[in-house]
């Protein structure tokens, strides 16, 4: 178990992250999320500046109730644009991040991943899976 306090971030995190553009569709997202199987992904602007994470959570959060319509317009949620739903200013964590803070991050927030930023460069993704990886790992 000793072993799994050495693992950083930069350890398990996923490098090189399928990323989607603000302008992208929902729709984009959601075909992207079925593709790859994963829960969330970094928003880049067209240099590669992180400007957002966008989560299936904020995919079905675009689907709830509103006083202006009793269905929600499936066709139209899913052309909107994903910088319409994405979290801002998501936060992220650092390559050199202990693993055991990204764990408590993960839990504390409630999400399943986070961005991995080296200095204003995304650098990779780390998730609930990777986390749970090393663990298993380290105990074996």
């Amino acid at each position: 178990m000793y072993e799994f306090v050495q693992y950083t971030a930069a350890d398990v995190m996923t490098s090189r992250p399928v990323t989607v553009q603000p302008e992208a569709t929902v729709g984009d997202a959601q075909a992207l999320f079925e593709q790859h199987g994963f829960n969330g992904m970094p928003v880049t602007d067209g240099g590669g500046a992180l400007v957002g994470f966008v989560t299936k959570m904020d995919v079905l959060r675009a689907f709830t109730l509103r006083p202006d319509y009793i269905v929600p317009p499936y066709n139209l949620i899913m052309r909107d644009t994903v910088d319409r739903i994405m979290t801002r200013d998501p936060v992220s964590v650092a390559p050199d991040c202990p693993l055991t803070r990204v764990l408590q991050r993960l839990v504390q927030l409630g999400v399943k991943s986070l961005p991995v930023m080296d200095a204003d460069q995304l650098v990779g993704v780390v998730a609930r899976e990777d986390v749970l990886g090393a663990l298993r790992k380290a105990t074996a």
